[in-house]
This record gives C-alpha cells, structure tokens and sequence, in this order.
C-alpha cells in the first residue's frame, strides 16, 4: 500500500470515528435536548448540524473542481435558530456525511496532491482534508460537550468509562 493509500483509508477511519461519536451522542438525546443552549450567544447542538451540514455539502460537492465555498451556501443561516425535528436534523446529518464519505471514497491517491481551492484560498487536497478533520471533530467535540452537559448522570460514555482505565487495559492484554 502505498502512503496516498494508507492516507486515504487512515482519514476516511478518522472521520468515520468522528460521525460514530456524533451518533452516539445525537442517539442518546430528545428533540427538545438538541435545542438546548446554555447561554444566549451559545449554539445549540441543533445550530451545530445546520452548520456541518452547510459545511460539508459546500466543501465535498464537486471537491477536485469547484471552490469549496459554492455560491448557493448561505453560511450566515445556518447559525440562526432553527425550527427543525430531531428527524430532520439527523437528516442534515447523515446526508452531510454521506457527501463527505461519498467524496472520500473516490479519490485516487493521485487527487492528493492537486491543488484546490476553499475561498479563492489555494490548497493541496489532502490539506483541505486534514483542514476539514479538523474542523469537524471540534464541532462535534461541541456536541459531545453539549450533550454530556445536558445528559449529566444518564450520560452513556463514548469511550472508557470514568474510572475503569485500568479494567479496560486489562481488558485489552495490558499490564
């Protein structure tokens, strides 16, 4: 397997972990919860989809030949509140990552290393990749957050449960 391959598969994993976290979490939460805001200048989880959403339909739509901020994205929008279901969110969510997983899927180790562009901005794709990897693993930190927050004790942990590293190093033939 050549690097551009390893690249590939690695960063489709990373995003994939990514979406499984955001589901889990979007998974424990009520419609109502999903608008839960703890300030007024805070985005609620809901706000947060809408701006994925935006994001990720914008960016991975016609990825090697189109500017990545498409003139039919009105960004400003999607943080203004919004009067959606939980099913349609989860709607905007499964669609945005469909079109970023879709994209991924079908490059060609050879499409890393073209040069496109994200508002006029010049970038290598795997750049714009990595850009993106980071962009929405902090929102959907925000959602994690969001969601514990709201969840407190009936949280349902995403990962090792507070307290028990040890079991699961051992678990895991660790010492």
């Amino acid at each position: 397997m050549s690097f551009e391959q390893g690249f590939l598969a690695d960063i489709t994993k990373r995003f994939r972990i990514y979406k499984e976290m955001g589901d889990k979490t979007l998974a424990q939460l009520s419609e109502k919860e999903l608008f839960f805001r703890p300030s007024p200048e805070s985005n609620n989880i809901a706000i947060i989809i809408q701006h994925m959403y935006g994001s990720m339909l914008s960016r991975w739509t016609n990825f090697l030949t189109e500017d990545g901020e498409k003139p039919w994205r009105k960004r400003d929008a999607e943080f203004e509140a919004t009067e959606a279901s939980k099913a349609d969110l989860l709607s905007f969510w499964a669609e945005g990552w469909k079109c970023l997983l879709d994209t991924l899927s079908s490059l060609k180790p050879e499409d890393l290393t073209k040069t496109i562009y994200i508002r006029t901005e010049p970038l290598m794709a795997y750049d714009a990749i990595l850009r993106q990897l980071a962009h929405y693993s902090s929102h959907v930190g925000q959602i994690i957050l969001l969601g514990k927050m709201i969840r407190d004790k009936d949280w349902q942990s995403l990962s090792i449960v507070k307290g028990h590293s040890s079991e699961y190093n051992q678990s895991m033939g660790m010492r």
